[in-house]
């Protein structure tokens, strides 16, 4: 496995970085979503991460040229070349930061008790 590994021309070969700086490489269809990248890591998560494991895929971020993508992002809409690899950085969040959003002030406004009996319910 050198640096010149083939990527066939209609995957996306993302490199992805811990905050600690360790990287893994893993082959995704453009079609693939940020949220379903983030589960195939989470059941795919690699032996050498094993002291940075996670709970639950939901709690983990792509960031990709330093904003956080939303679940539903594919791969192809952010412009990620097939054929080549592409680096993400991936972060345990429990919340995205959104600043400028309606439902965020609403969120803060209602307290952190509501918020986590309405996780609860969703289960």
């Amino acid at each position: 496995m050198g640096p010149c590994k083939n990527i066939p021309m209609d995957k996306v070969n993302l490199r992805l970085i811990l905050v600690s700086g360790k990287t893994k490489e893993f082959l995704f269809s453009p079609e693939d979503s940020a949220s379903e990248i983030a589960q195939f890591v989470f059941d795919n998560w690699p032996e050498e991460w094993n002291d940075e494991g996670v709970s639950r895929a939901e709690i983990l971020r792509l960031i990709y040229q330093g904003r956080f993508l939303h679940g539903n992002v594919t791969l192809g809409a952010l412009g990620l070349p097939p054929g080549r690899t592409s680096v993400m950085h991936l972060v345990p969040r429990e919340t995205l930061p959104e600043p400028n959003s309606q439902d965020q002030r609403q969120k803060s406004k209602s307290g952190r008790s509501s918020c986590c009996s309405i996780s609860c319910a969703i289960l």
